[in-house]
């Protein structure tokens, strides 16, 4: 299990789209749950990138 870095969180929602993090406080729950969606996308979206750091030790191989 990988470690939760609050910085990068915090970066993530702050790039959002903007929609979305003011779309949590939507009167309706459609746009919330949308909102919520795309947001909980965005926060997986780091969580991808942290995973596909190369390890120094791995070998290049040329295609």
């Amino acid at each position: 299990m990988t470690r939760i870095d609050p910085d990068r969180v915090a970066r993530a929602l702050l790039d959002a789209p903007g929609w979305a993090r003011v779309g949590l406080t939507a009167p309706t729950e459609t746009i919330r749950e949308a909102a919520a969606q795309e947001l909980a996308l965005t926060i997986a979206r780091i969580d991808g990138e942290a995973s596909t750091i190369a390890d120094p030790n791995q070998l290049v191989l040329a295609l």
